[in-house]
């Protein structure tokens, strides 16, 4: 019998859509399961700074399609210290917090770990993140949703870029992961896809474009992942237009718009099935560990292991863009 009945749960780091609907899915299954909940705000600040607001069911009503995290989130410097930890586990002991499920993504995990090691603290996390960069899952919660939002944004900018006979260098989130890159890249047709895991060679990409200008071609879209070895949008588009100073270049960096909006229906539905399988971990006695979704199954994997480990490129995709990209 786990004992068990009360559970926190909070967002931290960076945003992405779908925690709210992840949110509700804890709510929802661990009331189903006759336990109380409180939503913790700010994250591990808000751990710290005892910000708990009980949660019912109606208090997750009409959020899973609302971007963002209404229970609000931040990154937190104090809770990697000793003192900050302490701190933190000593008040949800005094809130009688259980167990504690945490959405977020490599960093959150950290933190994660470093409680659960720290306290014997039951926990456990659920994937969210737009950049798909941790291990033990095929895709994070808000992902799909930041992917669909670039290529939205690119298919409008291919109008224009037609219409002038431009050249876009068109930059999307990813410092040290280019999924958001490469499969936004080969859904919007671009002419060429730089990422920080491959070495991108501006001799290539400038002779790709002088072929482009022999069969006529006038405008095009670049896919530039922000953590490329090049440089961001702006310096690749500048030392390209030094190699070629008859092309008509614009820069457009989509920035943070790809984190924001509604979720959609696979992000939605990802994060209501790793929240039930989340509070579902802890009942039967399960913690430290991410919870995932590979090949459609739940799997589960040791916070130690995911925040070590990312997952690799294949080198199939990357033939597959640049064979589509001739």
């Amino acid at each position: 019998m786990s004992h068990i009945r009360k559970i926190g749960v909070l967002t931290s780091g960076g945003d992405a859509p779908g925690m709210n609907a992840a949110i509700r899915a804890v709510v929802r299954t661990a009331m189903s399961e006759k336990l109380s909940v409180v939503g913790i705000g700010h994250g591990y600040q808000g751990l710290i700074n005892k910000e708990f607001i009980p949660l019912y069911g109606h208090s997750v009503a009409n959020i899973i399609q609302r971007g963002g995290t209404f229970l609000k989130t931040s990154r937190c410097p104090e809770f990697q210290t000793k003192e900050g930890l302490a701190q933190a586990y000593q008040n949800l002991q005094d809130e009688g917090v259980d167990a504690l499920v945490v959405i977020g993504g490599d960093g959150t995990f950290r933190g994660a770990l470093s409680l659960g090691s720290t306290y014997h603290y039951p926990i456990v996390g659920l994937p969210g993140t737009i950049d798909n960069d941790l291990f033990g899952t095929d895709y994070t919660i808000g992902y799909d949703t930041a992917i669909n939002t670039v290529v939205e944004a690119v298919d409008k900018l291919r109008d224009t870029a037609g219409s002038h006979d431009n050249l876009f260098f068109v930059e999307v989130m990813g410092r040290d992961a280019g999924f958001i890159a490469l499969n936004s890249g080969i859904g919007v047709g671009a002419e060429d896809i730089l990422i920080p895991e491959t070495v991108s060679d501006l001799d290539k990409l400038v002779a790709k474009l002088e072929y482009d200008q022999r069969k006529h071609k006038t405008s095009g879209i670049i896919i530039v992942a922000e953590g490329d070895e090049l440089g961001g949008a702006k310096e690749v588009a500048e030392m390209v237009k030094e190699r070629l100073p008859n092309y008509h270049m614009r820069v457009t960096i989509l920035g943070h718009i790809q984190r924001g909006g509604s979720p959609t229906c696979a992000d939605r539905v990802l994060a209501s099935r790793l929240g039930y399988a989340g509070v579902k971990a802890l009942l039967e006695g399960r913690s430290g560990v991410m919870i995932g979704q590979i090949n459609n199954k739940i799997k589960e994997t040791p916070f130690s292991k995911a925040t070590k480990q990312h997952p690799q490129i294949q080198p199939e995709w990357l033939e597959v863009a640049r064979v589509l990209a001739l």
